[in-house]
This record gives C-alpha cells, sequence and structure tokens, in this order.
C-alpha cells in the first residue's frame, strides 16, 4: 500500500485507501474535494512547442498559494504532448520536466495534489499538421510509450491526484478511444502501479452523452483497479462551453447542469465506478449562471463526485468563466464555489437544489 505524505490532505488518502480495498469495483468516498485547473502550460498552441513565457506559462507559487488559501486542495495541469516530447518516441524534454517538477513541488508545499492532463485532444502537431492517435503516422504505441515515460519521471512526487490520460478526444477516426485509452493505461503501469488513472471520455467527454459514446470504457482493465472516469460539462446550448450566447438564448434552467450531467452520473452509479467533472464553468457577465452552477455543484455533492472548475491561470484574468482574481478580488463564480471546498464543507450541508420545488 502506498505510503501518503502527510502534507497529502485527508481526502485524497481516503480515496486511495478506499480504491485499495475494493478490487475491481471503484467506491465512492464520503467525501468530495472541488478544485481548479491552473491553465498556461498548454497555451500557445500556434508556437509548438513555443518559448516558455512567451507563448505559453506555468501558474507561479504565489497563484498556487491563493488557491490553497482558499480551501483547495487539488489542481489540474493541462500540459502539450509536443512540449514534453519533442520527438515522437523521443526521451522526454527535461527543461518542461523541471518546470512540471517544480509545480509539484510548490502544490505539495501547500497540500495540494495534482491532475496531470495531457492537453491534446487525442492528437500530436508536427509541422502544423495534426496527427491523430492510431493514424499510420501516430501509431498508439506512442502513446502508450510517452505516458510510460511521464509516469516513470513523476511517480515519485508524493502528491500526484492522477494521470489524465487525455483532454477530450474526438473524431478518433483509426481505432476506437477504448482501444487507446487501454494501451495508455498499460503504459503508466509499466512505470507506477500507485497512482490513480483518470479515463476522459470520447466527443470531448460530455456528460449529456456519456453514454452513447463511451459505454465501452467500462470494459477498460486496469491492473491496479483506480480508473477514475473523468466527463466535462458546460451549460451552453452546444455544451461547448464558449458560451456564445446571453442566458435568455441558451435554452437553460436553474436545473440545466443537473440534466447535462445526470447521464454521466447514472452511468457511474450503475456500474460502480468513480467519477469526476474535469470541466465546468459559468460566465460572470450574468448572476442567473451562479444558480445554475450551485445546484450542479450540489447534485455532485450529493453523489461524492469532485471536480475541477474551468478555469484559472495567469493569463486568463479577462476569461468570462475565469476565477482567476483580478487586481487581489474573487471573481463573482468564487462566491459559489467555495462553499464546496473541503475547509468549508460541514459548514454548508445543504444538498437542496435553489430556486424552485425539483429536486433531484
Amino acid at each position: 500500500m502506498k505510503t501518503i505524505q502527510t502534507s497529502v490532505k485527508p481526502f485524497l488518502t481516503c480515496f486511495l485507501l478506499c480504491l485499495l480495498s475494493t478490487g475491481n469495483i471503484m467506491c465512492q468516498i464520503m467525501t468530495t474535494d472541488f478544485g481548479v485547473s491552473l491553465c498556461g502550460a498548454e497555451f500557445g498552441i500556434d508556437n509548438l512547442p513555443g518559448k516558455l513565457n512567451t507563448n505559453y506559462t506555468y501558474p507561479t507559487a504565489d497563484e498556487i498559494k491563493y488557491f490553497s488559501q482558499k480551501g483547495i486542495h487539488v489542481v489540474q495541469l493541462p500540459i502539450r504532448w509536443e512540449r514534453i516530447q519533442k520527438e515522437i518516441g523521443g526521451p522526454l524534454d527535461a527543461v518542461e520536466m523541471k518546470e512540471i517538477k517544480s509545480f509539484l513541488n510548490n502544490c505539495h508545499k501547500e497540500g495540494i495534489s495534482v491532475i496531470i492532463n495531457l492537453h491534446n485532444f487525442g492528437r500530436y502537431i508536427r509541422g502544423n499538421k495534426e496527427l491523430i492517435i492510431g493514424s499510420p503516422q501516430l501509431p498508439v504505441a506512442y502513446f502508450k510509450d510517452v505516458w510510460q515515460k511521464i509516469a516513470q519521471e513523476l511517480k515519485g512526487s508524493g502528491n500526484i491526484y492522477a494521470y489524465d490520460l487525455m483532454n477530450e478526444p474526438h473524431d478518433m477516426l483509426f481505432m476506437p478511444w477504448s482501444k487507446i485509452a487501454q494501451a495508455g493505461i498499460e503504459g503508466i503501469r509499466q512505470s507506477d502501479w500507485q497512482n490513480p488513472i483518470m479515463v476522459e471520455g470520447d466527443q470531448y467527454s460530455t456528460a449529456s452523452c456519456w453514454v452513447r459514446f463511451n459505454d465501452e470504457l467500462k470494459y477498460l482493465k486496469d491492473p491496479s483497479s483506480k480508473i477514475i472516469f473523468n466527463a466535462h460539462c458546460y451549460f451552453d446550448y452546444d455544451n461547448s462551453g464558449k458560451y456564445q450566447r446571453d442566458f435568455d438564448h441558451n435554452n437553460v434552467n436553474p436545473y440545466t447542469g443537473i440534466q447535462k450531467v445526470k447521464p454521466f452520473v447514472d452511468w457511474l452509479l450503475k456500474n460502480k465506478f468513480y467519477g469526476f467533472v474535469g470541466e465546468f464553468g459559468v460566465p460572470k457577465t450574468d448572476s442567473r449562471w451562479l444558480i445554475v452552477l450551485e445546484n450542479f455543484l450540489n447534485y455532485l455533492d450529493k453523489n461524492n463526485i469532485s471536480g475541477t472548475y474551468w478555469a484559472a491561470g495567469p493569463w486568463w484574468k479577462n476569461y468570462s468563466l475565469s476565477i482567476e482574481p483580478e487586481d487581489g478580488q474573487d471573481q463573482p463564480q468564487m462566491a459559489i464555489y467555495a462553499k464546496y471546498f473541503a475547509k468549508y464543507k460541514y459548514a454548508n450541508n445543504s444538498t437542496a437544489v435553489l430556486t424552485g420545488d425539483k429536486t433531484y
């Protein structure tokens, strides 16, 4: 059994003990802990691999401290395959791995665990051309290879929450995503048998159509029995998270978030899997979105499912969904979201859905 570092919070200890004790059946823990995606390292896709702090950046220690003080104990770090492995099948880039390890260390000091998220949508960009995993140009063996190497480098960090195989794969034309994900799992387990593995779904990991596109993922095999399924859920009309229409033109109501995530939650419960919602967020431009957000969070919390808000990061202060503070001031979404951090949860025991007599 893995020895948990004392600076890693009790929720993670409980989670891992739960996983280690259940064989092939994933159980839901008694508490959930919500976090945030800290962006920047995946920026600059038009300049790959690009120049650090010009085309992309890593979150700072001060930024990590801000979220730690708010009560967050888990963050997601999106990274780009093209930067950490500049040649497919080659060694990992020493400079990038140093940055990632520095980020992990800064988080560890604050008692924060980290999801390492390969933010590539099922592709690798080479020479301005997208290579799709499973194609003749990018055989699945290379996907297995990069994860084997990442896990080998990071397994000793002490605060890996999970390895997230791939952010929002979609249109995987040459091989089913389930087979690609299985190869990624096998690559990680060649190096690391301890840390959990997150598996996102095909077609952008959308929660509302999870069963349609991702039911086959229930057949994935992990010799360590530590798979966490990761769906994404936005509340706008097309599930994109772009929120291109205002509130009144998004076909939305106070329960929209619950309605959109429920198919994923039902699938988890039916199959006794552990789940996570790795992306969700609302604009700060209309307070009605905050009601939708709080109902959504209440529903996840009641079902012992956590997630990471999308997003924050040093270069996204003006982004409509961002919860990055501006001029020392919290964003409006933070007032709602902070109620669900472990620091405050036991003072906020309500799980009633807001605004209306309808409950779920």
